[in-house]
């Protein structure tokens, strides 16, 4: 029988083994190949063009969100956490969320989940695609990290995907803890009391 200090020491070290782990595959996606990305023209919420470059602002790194719409429950999740975070990933680095929803549907929607980060509409552009976050298989959600030289070329630098029990959203390691943890639970977009 394992005791109570055995069984501390093992937690603490496949703790401390997951976090080298998440180090080494930090590195990985850093020795990714850039490959330069076009200026695309994205739709606003407010239904004005804007092209990628303007949405680095004053910075040189873009976090772009790719979300796969109203429809993905598990999209509005992660985008209702990064709402939190919207004052701490601005401060460093620029911000955007992109979904292949008209910019209407975006917009209203973002308003009704109280989304204070910037949202552009990727309809009609091969914005995803490119990216590599949809295929003849469909849309996947996830994470590109986008650069922009001195002189305005844009880069992607690395990706991530997104799925249930990831790094990009903190209340899966929350309901890890639980005895169920987190086998039988779906987000939905509204609870019932």
């Amino acid at each position: 029988m394992v005791s109570i200090k055995q069984l501390e020491q093992e937690i603490e070290n496949k703790e401390q083994e997951l976090m080298r782990v998440k180090q080494e595959l930090a590195a990985l996606r850093k020795q990714h190949p850039a490959f330069i990305v076009e200026d695309y023209s994205l739709t606003t919420t407010e239904g004005e063009m804007v092209q990628l470059s303007k949405l680095f602002g004053e910075k040189q790194e873009l976090i772009v969100i790719h979300n796969m719409g109203k429809s993905c429950s598990y999209c509005t999740l992660w985008a209702d956490g990064f709402n939190g975070f919207t004052e701490h990933l601005e401060n460093r680095a620029a911000f955007v969320l992109t979904s292949p929803d008209d910019y209407q549907t975006l917009s209203e929607f973002s308003k009704n989940r109280g989304w204070t980060f910037k949202s552009v509409s990727t309809k009609g552009t091969t914005f995803k695609e490119d990216l590599g976050f949809k295929d003849e298989k469909g849309l996947w959600p996830g994470v590109s990290i986008l650069l922009k030289e001195e002189d305005g070329t844009i880069k992607h630098f690395t990706k991530a995907a997104f799925g249930p029990g990831d790094d990009y959203c903190s209340i899966w390691s929350l309901f890890e803890l639980l005895p169920e943890g987190t086998d039988t639970w779906v987000p939905q977009k509204r609870y019932e009391d």
